[in-house]
């Protein structure tokens, strides 16, 4: 269909008003599981320490009558002095005076939306930090910045891995070497897990959490000792469809399966959320920095370090398939 000649577009228009929705999307993911399950501690100083210890293996313990004690004092072993060193994450913003003057779509104050959306993203580099790599502690100097060990340079008694991995090997002070991460080429199976969980509860342990990435999230979804396959839907309601798993239960006892984003796939943790802790130094500070100009700057930081009480409280299933 042709169109009149001088037929007034808007394709010519010049007063019509833009249509910005006041609304700002973000899809990205703030959820910090690993964090936000374990405990929160203070450090005092920037290598913070604790203490570990075990009762000795329970044994057949028949004693004579009137034995003599004299001779025969036991042997005490002392406890392990265990450490981490604390790191620095922070965020800086900058937004101009004119920028936070004008009339904007979707936040009255730019300054207040980049803090709060620095401030995620804080979080978000902390997880990784703590269980997305693989790190040993790091002292840190003038020209290095100091790391906290992370949780995989911790543990290494209840582990079910590939051939080639080695745990790490350190007794005492701050892991000073990460662990040898094996071939990842094990698909991630009941039988794994439930090897895990096995050596966790002959260790003493009671872990209570699962956390994978997503896609062994998917695989242990699978597992036939999975618990909420099904579920009761009352009289004229709609039945659900119920693909994921969201309890395991063992032969230990009923374990949470949680998806972590920002994990290494590689891993599948088995967690005692009673025995790691985030140990801050300095907690979540706002400073604001030196008006320079015609702008607000702004430095959003954060000192702590990873405290695992107990490495044998926890566990892992290593190695896996990362697809």
């Amino acid at each position: 269909m042709a169109i009149i000649t001088n037929a007034f577009l808007t394709f010519s228009a010049i007063g019509n008003r833009e249509d910005l929705s006041n609304t700002i999307t973000n899809i990205s993911p703030e959820d910090t599981p690993f964090m936000s399950n374990g405990g929160k501690d203070k450090a005092n100083a920037t290598l913070f320490e604790w203490q570990t210890d075990a009762l000795a293996t329970a044994a057949a313990n028949a004693q004579l009558q009137g034995d003599d004690l004299v001779t025969t004092v036991e042997a005490v072993t002392p406890t392990a002095r265990i450490g981490n060193r604390t790191m620095i994450s922070r965020k800086t913003v900058l937004v101009s005076g004119t920028q936070d003057a004008v009339d904007k779509a979707g936040r009255k104050s730019e300054l207040a939306y980049q803090l709060a959306k620095k401030s995620a993203e804080l979080k978000r580099d902390m997880e990784v930090n703590l269980i997305g790599l693989n790190l040993a502690g790091v002292t840190g100097n003038s020209t290095t910045a100091p790391v906290t060990a992370t949780f995989s340079a911790f543990i290494k008694t209840n582990v079910d891995m590939n051939t080639d991995g080695v745990n790490p090997t350190y007794t005492s002070g701050v892991p000073n070497l990460p662990r040898t991460d094996g071939t990842n080429t094990r698909t991630f199976t009941e039988t794994i897990l439930k090897n895990v969980l096995q050596k966790c509860w002959t260790s003493g342990a009671k872990p209570e959490m699962l956390m994978v990435g997503p896609v062994n999230k998917a695989r242990v979804s699978g597992f036939s000792g999975i618990a909420t396959r099904f579920r009761d839907v009352a009289a004229g309601k709609q039945a659900q469809i119920i693909g994921a798993a969201d309890v395991y239960v063992s032969d230990f006892g009923e374990v949470r399966v949680v998806p972590n984003r920002f994990q290494r796939e590689r891993d599948g943790w088995v967690l005692d959320t009673d025995y790691y802790a985030v140990a801050y130094l300095r907690p979540f500070q706002q400073i604001a920095m030196a008006k320079t100009g015609d702008a607000e700057k702004r430095m959003v930081i954060v000192e702590y370090g990873l405290k695992v009480n107990t490495e044998s409280a926890h566990g892992l299933a290593a190695d896996l398939q990362t697809t």
